[in-house]
């Protein structure tokens, strides 16, 4: 391959990494922010802060639309068959998350976030029959492993979040590959995508709260009147729909397992951060250990596909 085209694949290779960084980086901000809305101020309603976010989505999609910043499709029939079925796994995905993230410490939630890895995994292969590499899955059999070493010596386990955070595994994993079809050619587009989602699902979803008393708990709480919660409320809105936007640019350049890799780099840095930020995390040198396996893998994942994306891009600019 001459020099020229090396050059015009490593630059054709540059979206793909950017898109990838910016992810992490809005991953980590709406981990950090949200476990500070929910745990250090108390927020009773993770429904209520799930709402403010898709409440965000929607009002600065539609002002860029008028603003003709950004573009996407008008509203009509056809929107619910092409959009389907985003709406529900992103729905149970926001809910999911945002429960787990609330229970759980911030390490132990990284950890056991690694299944998506091996969810996302196992969906590509059945659903858009794709094949990996050995060493591939070998550094996903780690990360497994790690998670599995940490979590077992948990002390503060409980049932109801490890059945959260799972949850949260699967659907993030199964909306990772299907927004990677929607965003394509045929589908909504990037900011279709969201706008539609948010729209779709923000009124059933601010029902829901009311029914189950979220909604009450959220307009009771105290610390409305506080200065610092609110700039915290409101920085996790925002952050809702930049991390929503990352998600789907980081989809549209890369692949759905790319994406999940992604979110095992950021990872790395919550993980640690969560022993010394956030006052829940009990620390044992088993789970520490585990945690260390558990990064050590992610890494060796993030590299392996990091290199395979930019050899493939190599290989076609040569073609």
């Amino acid at each position: 391959m001459s020099v020229k085209a090396t050059q015009q694949a490593e630059h054709a290779g540059l979206p793909k990494f950017l898109s990838a960084l910016f992810y992490a980086g809005a991953s980590l901000l709406i981990t950090v922010v949200n476990k500070t809305v929910l745990t250090n101020f108390r927020f009773p309603s993770y429904l209520c802060l799930g709402i403010g976010q898709m409440i965000a989505t929607i009002v600065i999609l539609y002002a860029a639309k008028v603003n003709q910043i950004v573009q996407f499709q008008d509203f009509d029939k056809g929107i619910l068959l092409k959009i389907f079925p985003l709406p529900l796994l992103y729905v149970g995905n926001h809910i999911t998350g945002l429960a787990s993230t609330k229970k759980l410490s911030l390490p132990m939630f990284t950890v056991l976030r690694k299944f998506t890895i091996l969810m996302t995994m196992i969906m590509e292969v059945y659903i858009l029959r794709k094949t990996f590499p050995n060493r591939l899955i070998y550094s996903v059999v780690a990360i497994v492993l790690g998670a599995l070493v940490a979590a077992s010596s948990d002390l503060a386990f409980d049932v109801e979040s490890y059945t959260f955070i799972l949850l949260n595994d699967a659907f993030t994993a199964a909306n990772n590959v299907y927004t990677k079809k929607k965003v394509g050619p045929e589908g909504l587009g990037k900011y279709g995508v969201l706008f539609y989602n948010a729209v779709i699902i923000v009124i059933p979803t601010a029902l829901a709260s009311a029914f189950t008393g979220d909604l009450y708990k959220a307009a009771i709480f105290k610390d409305w009147m506080k200065v610092t919660f609110i700039i915290c409320f409101f920085m996790s809105c925002i952050m809702g729909f930049v991390l929503m936007y990352s998600i789907v640019l980081c989809s549209h350049y890369n692949s759905a397992l790319t994406t999940t890799v992604v979110g095992a780099i950021k990872n790395v840095a919550v993980a640690y951060i969560g022993i010394f930020v956030g006052g829940d995390y009990l620390f044992s040198w088993t789970n520490f250990l585990g945690l260390t396996i558990c990064m050590l893998g992610g890494l060796m994942y993030s590299y392996l596909t990091f290199s395979k994306t930019l050899s493939e891009d190599k290989a076609e600019q040569g073609n």
